[in-house]
């Protein structure tokens, strides 16, 4: 790896680490010529994964697009950055599995519904308003009675 400082052509690795949950490495180098530090970061490149709209539009997917939107559905719950961005690249990782280049943003919503509602019940319903485009509260009040019966009933302990 050339030296972004001197720009020798050699460097030397001091650390590497596993980064993003095993999806890159982090990388550690000291340049032997002019003995600057710097890092770099080497991750699988992969092959774009197209997105098809309910409106017939095509655009590429973005972990990014479905971490903020995961964010919202979140937002004012106790659960960690961390554990919605591992959320994201989970179902980023689960559409990647399927092996097919392009995915339904139907296939995208139920996966993160079926995830949500596994993680935060308030998230899931927040979600599921905007994905389900509830037509009425008739509607809000059906799903919210689905998740009712579904869930476990509270002993009270905390």
């Amino acid at each position: 790896m050339r030296c972004p400082f001197c720009s020798f052509e050699d460097s030397r690795v001091i650390d590497s680490r596993s980064v993003e949950n095993g999806a890159s490495i982090r990388r550690r180098r000291e340049c032997p010529q002019c003995n600057r530090r710097f890092t770099t970061y080497e991750k699988f490149e992969e092959s774009p994964l197209v997105v098809n709209k309910k409106d017939g539009r095509r655009e590429l997917f973005d972990v990014n697009k479905l971490f903020n939107g995961l964010l919202k559905a979140f937002e004012k719950r106790p659960v960690s950055l961390e554990t919605i961005r591992d959320m994201a690249h989970d179902i980023e990782r689960e559409l990647r599995l399927k092996g097919e280049p392009e995915v339904t943003s139907r296939e995208i919503g139920e996966i993160v519904m079926e995830k949500l509602e596994k993680t935060d019940q308030i998230a899931y319903v927040r979600f599921a308003s905007v994905y389900r485009q509830f037509a009425d509260v008739q509607n809000f009040m059906q799903e919210l009675q689905r998740i009712m019966a579904n869930s476990k009933p509270d002993d009270g302990k905390k």
